[in-house]
């Protein structure tokens, strides 16, 4: 009797120490550091795809909405909801921004490449930037800044991955690939957002 109530009692520690472990694991999965926000988002600028600059200083009192974009993505139709986010919301105080990344392995071509394919196929006239690192060592200072300042979440793990930064400077939220641009969720966010 003794045996299987000192089996039932490791199985139950085993069983804990799962939950104990799984729970650390999502709380760093999505935590936010503590931000101190020595730095806004606007005090940053992109290269843009033409050869110019994409200044967020010039974007002070609006929404922003940096996405890391490919051509050969999965993800990549969501091009179609990302154009009509900027129809539907550039006279509401709303950028979007796209950035082409080969950091996936699936924009392998060059920014006119880029370029062609997102005015060919999806008539895209949201600024982009030049083709850049959006993760690891050489990834754009914006990047590694809304990493330190919003934590985790703010780390691309794949394409199409959103970064909404707020009229105050901040990163509002993210939403993962898988989050369409067109979803409730997204566009609640945006719509809070941009009244704000």
């Amino acid at each position: 009797m003794r045996i299987i109530t000192d089996q039932c009692c490791v199985k139950s520690f085993k069983i804990m120490k799962k939950i104990f472990i799984i729970t650390i694991i999502m709380f760093s999965f999505f935590n936010k550091t503590n931000a101190n926000y020595e730095q806004l988002a606007h005090e940053f600028s992109f290269k843009s795809i033409d050869g110019g600059e994409i200044n967020l200083q010039n974007y002070k009192e609006k929404v922003i909405v940096v996405v890391n974009v490919a051509s050969r993505c999965g993800f990549t139709p969501q091009y179609v909801d990302l154009q009509n986010l900027w129809l539907n919301y550039k006279d509401k105080n709303l950028i979007v921004i796209g950035v082409p990344t080969n950091n996936f392995k699936q924009e392998p071509g060059s920014n006119k490449d880029i370029k062609d394919f997102c005015e060919t196929n999806f008539n895209i006239s949201f600024p982009m930037t030049e083709k850049i690192d959006v993760i690891g060592n050489n990834a754009h200072p914006f990047f590694k800044w809304a990493k330190e300042n919003h934590g985790k979440s703010a780390i691309p793990k794949w394409n199409f991955h959103k970064i909404i930064i707020g009229k105050n400077g901040k990163v509002a939220d993210t939403f993962a690939s898988i989050t369409k641009p067109s979803s409730k969720r997204f566009i609640d966010l945006i719509e809070a957002e941009v009244k704000n």
